[in-house]
């Protein structure tokens, strides 16, 4: 059960104040205007059209994120449906984050964390052949 709690908040860190936080913080340069301030100069996608999707990215981000806490906050009550959706959430992070690269390196350090934790709680010691 302790295994579920940290990646609980592994998750909602991840998703409060990386995603939706991030989020958050560019709008006011959005709102400013973008030609103020050079966004690609501070985040370099591999896919350019992340890069030229700013506003969609942020979008997307927001999403994600919310979904992930509501993964995190159903695990933490220990439902069975917290821990699905957060398997899910944990494992689309992981085979997107090669295209968010770098801000996917800490999107997978955190995605993988929680899922191997989830993981090795839901099986414990079970054998795959007893």
């Amino acid at each position: 059960m302790k295994k579920y709690k940290i990646a609980s908040i592994l998750m909602f860190i991840h998703g409060a104040f990386m995603e939706v936080g991030g989020c958050l913080c560019l709008i006011p340069v959005f709102v400013m205007g973008s030609d103020r301030f050079d966004i690609n100069q501070y985040f370099s996608f591999i896919v350019p059209y992340f890069k030229e999707n700013m506003n969609l990215m942020l979008v997307m981000g927001a999403i994600y994120g919310v979904v992930r806490i509501i993964g995190a906050v159903g695990l933490w009550k220990n439902r069975m449906w917290g821990l699905a959706l957060s398997v899910i959430n944990c494992v689309i992070t992981m085979a997107l984050m090669m295209f968010m690269l770098p801000a996917g390196i800490l999107d997978g350090i955190f995605a993988a964390a929680a899922l191997i934790l989830m993981l090795t709680q839901y099986f414990g010691t079970k054998k795959i052949i007893e």
